[in-house]
């Protein structure tokens, strides 16, 4: 399996009044054209590592790494115009809320097509024929209306549905998805989920799964990495997550309500000082 992206000893630390704080510790993975769940509790570093990627952290921040390369392209030597013309086109990134990420004054078709003729020569019958056909490609019923409506008048479900849209337009090689399903209920995410399923079985792409929920991650990812205050504690197998060895995926497991199990009250995680160390 070809290397998409490699990241060693990636680090993200932001300047604060009291001093500076490390969001991201020394992260290092390899992703191939495979499904690559990241999960921890929020503050662990998942979205950041992502953003880092992307080049979307915050101007005031300092992103350093021993390696962070897409295709053998330096993503930290890269120049801006050569990340810009990366994102979105090569790289792209679902955002965890539709409603907060997609412009509000702007119709859903139109940015769309926006994002693919920024990136392509297309005329504008052209882009308009092909975002319809993504909105299709996403399982979205009569896209022709939903073109023209703009993000506050669709719902939850249909609004990441053409956030997906959106970030497929350009055919990217690797996409990462921060907490796609979040907002969703469990019939709709599985409708999320088996479209992004398809498009990584289909068109070989490369996917980076950041969620909370380690379920769904056990059940739809290759790989697994677990995050705790922006370090990686444990790696492995999307099936051998159920015998992680770390005691802060052990804990993290062990918090998960059973059916069948007399769990009242679920047990709470016993952090520990050396975790973080």
């Amino acid at each position: 399996m070809s290397t998409l992206l490699e990241v060693d000893d990636l680090r993200v630390t932001f300047p604060t009044r009291t001093g500076l704080i490390e969001a991201v510790r020394g992260v290092s993975f390899s992703l191939g054209r495979e499904r690559l769940g990241i999960v921890g509790e929020s503050g662990s570093g998942k979205s950041q590592t992502g953003r880092a990627i992307m080049g979307l952290t915050p101007t005031q921040a300092e992103v350093t790494a021993n390696k962070l390369a897409f295709d053998g392209i330096d993503l930290l030597a890269a120049p801006p115009r050569d990340r810009r013309a990366l994102r979105g086109k090569r790289i792209a990134m679902i955002l965890q809320d539709p409603k907060y990420s997609l412009d509000p004054v702007m119709s859903i078709g139109r940015q769309i097509v926006e994002t693919l003729r920024t990136h392509e020569k297309a005329g504008k019958a052209e882009a308009r024929d092909r975002a319809l056909a993504m909105l299709e490609a996403v399982q979205i019923r009569d896209p022709a209306r939903v073109f023209d409506l703009h993000p506050h008048e669709v719902s939850g479900g249909m609004g990441q549905r053409a956030m997906i849209a959106m970030m497929l337009i350009a055919g990217p090689e690797m996409m990462i998805a921060d907490e796609p399903t979040s907002a969703l209920d469990v019939t709709v995410q599985l409708d999320v989920l088996g479209i992004l399923d398809k498009l990584v079985s289909e068109r070989g792409m490369g996917l980076i799964f950041i969620s909370h929920d380690l379920r769904l991650v056990s059940s739809f990812c290759d790989r697994v990495i677990v995050m705790y205050a922006g370090k990686v504690v444990e790696q492995l197998a999307a099936s051998e997550l159920g015998r992680a060895q770390h005691p802060y995926t052990r804990g993290l497991l062990n918090c998960m309500p059973k059916i069948g199990a007399d769990r009242h009250p679920l047990p709470v995680l016993d952090r520990k000082p050396e975790w973080a160390a």
